[in-house]
Order: C-alpha cells, then sequence, then structure tokens
C-alpha cells in the first residue's frame, strides 16, 4: 500500500514545551487510521501541523508524493487535505446548504456547481432534508454531520476527523461510523483521533497511540489495545484484564 501522508521526524515546540517529538507516521491510500492517546498527547498539534493550521518547529509533511511543509492551510486543502475540528465551527447564522457551499467554492468556484456538489453531499451525510435550516439549529449530531459535510464538499484525499464520534449518544456514533465506512468506499482516506475505543478500533484498520509527544506503539487495533506500553500510558486496568 502506497502513502498518502507521511510525517517524518516532525517536531512541534511552544517556548519550552515540546507538543511533538519525532513524530513519523504513514497512512496508506484508502486506509482509516486512528490516532489515539490521552488528553495532551498532541493529537490536536499533530492535525494542525497535517492541515497546515502551524508550521513544524522541524521534520517534514509529504502529502500524495509532495512536500507540502511550508504550504498554508488553503494550499493544501486545494491539493486534497480536508479536515473537521474538534470544537464545531459551522456557520451558525448561514443555513446548512450555505455552510457546505463555503467548502464546495475550493474546487468549483460557479455558485450553480458550487451548489449541485452541497446538495450531492447533504444527501450522502444524511442532511438533505435540513439544507434550508440555520446551523445554529442542528443538535450536536447533526452539527458533527455538518462538519464532515463541509469537509467532504472540498473533495478530499485525505480527510481528517477530529473526534467527530465523541458525545453522541450509542444510535448517533453507529450512524457516524457507518458515514466513515462510507467515505472510504468513495476512496477517501481517513485519519480519526477518538477517543471511545470500543467504536473506534472496530472501525480503523490500524491504530497509532501518541503518549507526551511521541509515538507509542503503532499496528493493528487488537494488538495495540492488548499492548503493556498502552493500557499502562492509556488504557487502564480494565483492559488489562481483558488482555
Amino acid at each position: 500500500m502506497t502513502a498518502l501522508l507521511e510525517t517524518r521526524g516532525v517536531w512541534q515546540r511552544f517556548g519550552g514545551l515540546i507538543a511533538n517529538s519525532d513524530v513519523s507516521i504513514s497512512v496508506g491510500r484508502g486506509e482509516i487510521v486512528g490516532l489515539i492517546g490521552p488528553n495532551g498527547a498532541g493529537k490536536s498539534t499533530l492535525f494542525n501541523l497535517i492541515a497546515g493550521v502551524l508550521p513544524p518547529t522541524q521534520g517534514s509533511i509529504i502529502f500524495d508524493g509532495e512536500d507540502v511543509t511550508n504550504l498554508p492551510a488553503a494550499a493544501r486543502c486545494q491539493r486534497g487535505i480536508g479536515r473537521t475540528f474538534q470544537v464545531v465551527k459551522s456557520f451558525e447564522t448561514m443555513t446548512v446548504i450555505d455552510n457546505v457551499i463555503v467548502g464546495a467554492l475550493v474546487r468549483n468556484t460557479v455558485m450553480r456547481e458550487a451548489r449541485r456538489k452541497a446538495h450531492e453531499v447533504l444527501e450522502f451525510t444524511g442532511l438533505a432534508a435540513r439544507a434550508d435550516v440555520l446551523a445554529s439549529d442542528l443538535v450536536p449530531a447533526e452539527k458533527r454531520r455538518l462538519e464532515v459535510a463541509r469537509a467532504l464538499a472540498t473533495e478530499p484525499k485525505l480527510l481528517l476527523l477530529d473526534e467527530v464520534l465523541t458525545g453522541l449518544t450509542p444510535t448517533e456514533a453507529q450512524t457516524g461510523v457507518a458515514l466513515v465506512r462510507k467515505v472510504r468506499e468513495t476512496g477517501v482516506t481517513v485519519l480519526m483521533v477518538e477517543h471511545v475505543m470500543e467504536i473506534v478500533m472496530p472501525l480503523v484498520d490500524r491504530a497509532i497511540v501518541l503518549d507526551l509527544g511521541k509515538v507509542l506503539v503503532e499496528g493493528k487495533p487488537a494488538d495495540v489495545v492488548r499492548d503493556p506500553k498502552v493500557i499502562t500510558a492509556y488504557l487502564g486496568d480494565r483492559h488489562a484484564v481483558g488482555a
């Protein structure tokens, strides 16, 4: 499997704080990869580095065979990196369809085509019936899906999902899992940060565990959850008993 994304020896320092330390990961085309770890492990910082919100202090980021380390977020989005945010960032005073049109305009500069793309994505994500509702009127699960819809409207090759299943009811979370699988079926690669292990581990092909800014372990989900280092750093004794 060829790598769509690679980070090579990436460091991120904020003064004396090291958020990411020599992080080298790869994500293959067509994979769903889970990025997990305790709070403060450096997951969100790594997402920001990949998306282009921040430049790394050291190291490089390769996307689709191109070194994008010095490219801003907008340029990376145009190359095919789409993302959602841990804290939902919808345009509350705009309708659902207009929120998604914002994403579609990345590739469709003609409004008619951007609107067509937005309708297509809303059908795909199950939000078509809410197209003309204000984003502020959506329930939390719908707002999470709107984040995904807007990102998909940019026609990404790689979709970064930041806790899109967190805080949902079990039924809502299963709907979210089904949507992530549908996304992969369209050929989009997925890298996702999640904390709900019971949901995310059956979904991902591989898991990468960060701890204190470093890659602790990576591998198949069943192997990762049984790794003593992961149990100690993140999962706790409940998983140790099950292992």
